[in-house]
């Protein structure tokens, strides 16, 4: 019985490991959504069944610093020109509407998506080593989609992933 316990703890030990991940906020980079010491859990398999979304809150690693860990919203996607005017982000062409930011950056850029591909930039865009700095994000350095805080205990709760409207719906 023993034997079968510990066998028992020991799978579900790796299904957890290989199904999610922990993270812990670091910085202020998304602000005011995340915060400096939070503990999130992740989802891995959720990008083994479909591809990630703009608005997705993600965890990856930086092609910067691939030995660390970041977390940062998903703006661009493949296949898009995002432009970035004095901190105003453009999606082929098209602003894009983020009631979750409270300050714009004061940075400029624009950058063409691989089919591969994607633009990540943090909540708090003043304060954010992210895409406007390093570049456009490979898919492969993407570890997994934010899902839950579960520490500290008055921030516990699903993660807050915003989901846009067709962009051509946002100029009427």
């Amino acid at each position: 019985e023993i034997a079968e316990t510990i066998l028992l703890a020991l799978i579900i030990f790796l299904i957890l490991n290989t199904a999610t991940g922990r993270f812990q906020v670091r910085g202020s980079s998304m602000e005011p959504n995340l915060h400096d010491g939070q503990y999130l859990v992740i989802s891995k398999l959720t990008y083994w069944f479909q591809s990630p979304t703009r608005g997705d809150v993600v965890v990856f690693h930086p092609p910067t610093h691939m030995e660390e860990d970041y977390i940062k919203r998903i703006i661009g996607l493949p296949g898009e020109t995002v432009e970035i005017r004095i901190g105003q982000v453009w999606i082929d062409g098209l602003p894009l509407v983020e009631p979750y930011i409270t300050d714009l950056g004061s940075y400029s850029g624009s950058w063409t998506l691989a089919t591969d591909e994607y633009f990540v930039l943090g909540d708090n865009r003043r304060n954010s080593d992210d895409s406007h700095r390093w570049g456009v994000l490979p898919r492969d350095n993407i570890v997994g989609k934010s899902w839950l805080c579960y520490w500290p205990p008055e921030q516990w709760g699903l993660t807050s992933h915003h989901t846009f409207a067709d962009l051509v719906g946002q100029n009427e």
